[in-house]
């Protein structure tokens, strides 16, 4: 019975393409594409008096990575007028009494993106501030380079298995429903319970190899450490791969045509995914009933479990809150989903 499934899952080469294409397309995106890290932001100094401390100041952000000054004016009112017309991101005005008191700083920002534009404020203050010309005058644990893939690729990992577990194999079952071949798996001498088995067998091992895949990826190409144990990375994730495997078992319930299937897992768990489970967004953020509702989407736990293992590097003692959670919900969610199945199919 696994042979069987493994042949229709081989053979069906846009599902293989999805499958193994969708991992590397994404990491691709979020590693070096979809970034919160600031570079290159369009810079227009405000000075009505060019000292000696304001040259300084100007050339010690000119000569960071982060800023490029694009113009030099004289007055606030200029610098907004280029701003609103996209010919800038930021303006540093510096005041009379910049060069006595070493203040009288005044930041004009787009802030049509808030986080951005916080964010260009304080790497600007700390670049004006600081003498000794350092971006920033303060310790960063665990991620000293700030790059955002160390944030990003456990919640891709999170997203990608729950997606194609759960919803592979609720498309796979329900295929059979569909074409009326269910039935005749289940006259035949293997048992019910082996026949789920062995559909769900062929889709861990692929996810299996897509968790390696990513792993790879993130070390050898974005760069981003394994500081914890290999082992438990592993373990915790397949873990969570089981979970997802009885969440497709139990969409499979409930859906009665593959196209669904589809409708239902997209609605099911692609939105929880990337808006509740603090891939985006800190959950800690978000308003109260918000939070009630992030506490049942299996993904923050492992998300939050693959960012102490793989960036904090701590043990597996740290990580126990987490791994009993995504343990308590892979046993309820298999439980109600192979009573649920059987009931349906005899």
């Amino acid at each position: 019975m696994v042979i069987k499934e493994t042949k229709h899952i081989l053979r069906d080469k846009r599902t293989m393409l999805i499958l193994f294409g969708m991992p590397l397309v994404l990491m691709l995106l979020f590693g070096f594409a979809i970034t919160t890290d600031v570079k290159n932001v369009r810079t227009i100094v405000v000075t009505s008096q060019m000292d000696h401390l304001t040259r300084q100041a100007i050339d010690r952000l000119s000569q960071s990575e982060y800023f490029t000054i694009t113009a030099t004016v004289g007055t606030p009112k200029e610098a907004e007028r280029m701003i609103r017309s996209q010919k800038g991101d930021m303006a540093v005005v510096f005041g009379y009494d910049f060069a006595s008191k070493k203040s009288g700083i005044q930041f004009i920002v787009d802030g049509s993106d808030p986080n951005m534009s916080q964010l260009w404020t304080n790497y600007a203050a700390h670049i004006l501030l600081n003498p000794s010309g350092g971006p920033i005058n303060q310790k960063m644990l665990y991620n000293p380079q700030m790059k955002s893939a160390y944030n990003f690729v456990p919640a891709i990992m999170g997203m990608l298995l729950m997606l194609i577990c759960a919803m592979m194999t609720s498309i796979s079952i329900v295929r059979e429903k569909e074409k009326g071949t269910m039935e005749v798996l289940l006259v035949s001498p293997v048992r019910p319970l082996m026949v789920i088995i062995a559909k769900t067998i062929p889709y861990l091992v692929l996810a299996f190899g897509i968790l390696i895949t990513i792993l790879l990826m993130a070390r050898y190409v974005l760069g981003v450490p394994l500081a914890g144990s290999l082992f438990w990375i592993l373990a915790v994730s397949v873990l969570y791969i089981v979970l997802a495997l009885s969440l497709g078992l139990l969409i499979s319930n409930v859906a009665k045509t593959q196209l669904a299937a589809l409708l239902l897992s997209a609605m099911v768990l692609l939105m929880p995914v990337v808006m509740l489970s603090g891939m985006l967004f800190p959950v800690e953020s978000m308003p109260t009933v918000l939070q009630w509702l992030a506490a049942i989407v299996p993904p923050r736990y492992y998300i939050q479990a693959m960012r102490k293992l793989m960036i904090m590097g701590v043990g597996i003692r740290e990580v126990m809150t987490e791994v009993a959670v995504l343990a308590a919900m892979t046993a309820v969610l298999l439980t109600v989903a192979l009573k649920k199945f059987n009931v349906r199919l005899e």
